[in-house]
């Protein structure tokens, strides 16, 4: 189409987040009338309808233009010269962006509720076992809250999430307690 692309953005959180460096970073980057290129609507969103409408009202608001293979009306932006085809095709081409957000929306929840499903009923057949501990990291969780040290010092320091922390933590406890009823029976 002999459109100039003037940067390449990747990014990888997930499109279910609207907190997403690359995406922010791309819109603050782009000049008004900027098409911003994606394969499909579902990598821009996933989102919950109400922050798909922060992040659509951000994209009309930089007055930016979505292009997507999944799309077709949205490559008509890019040939339009004529104005009143140009306020038809971003009507229609916002409908159509609004159904297939929802649409990337649905799709992401079934597939979380079927994955559950999966999991749920794996366990119930002892088949799954979910992800082996890592005893060596835990080890080290549980040597440094000992040593009575933060949940963002050991979040830094080990590279691990405050749910492990947590989970390491809750632990201890538990184990400190037993040791407790044990010297006092």
């Amino acid at each position: 189409m002999k459109i100039k692309i003037s940067a390449w953005f990747v990014e990888n959180e997930s499109g279910a987040k609207l907190n997403r460096p690359e995406l922010f970073r791309l819109l603050e980057l782009a000049e008004e009338g900027d098409a911003i290129l994606i394969e499909q609507i579902d990598r821009i969103t996933r989102l919950s309808e109400s922050d798909w409408q922060k992040l659509k009202s951000i994209i009309i608001g930089n007055k930016l233009k979505i292009v997507s293979m999944d799309l077709p009306t949205s490559y008509n932006f890019a040939k339009s010269t004529d104005e009143f085809q140009t306020r038809i095709l971003e009507a229609i081409n916002s409908m159509m962006l609004d159904i297939l957000a929802a649409t990337a929306r649905k799709d992401y929840i079934d597939r979380r509720r079927r994955q559950s499903e999966g999991v749920k009923k794996a366990k119930s057949q002892g088949k799954y076992k979910g992800r082996p501990e890592n005893i060596e990291l835990q080890r080290k969780i549980e040597s440094l809250l000992n040593d009575r040290k933060s949940y963002n010092h050991i979040q830094d320091m080990l590279s691990c999430s405050r749910h492990t922390i947590s989970k390491v933590s809750k632990r201890l406890k538990e184990h400190q307690e037993s040791e407790n009823n044990k010297s006092i029976a």
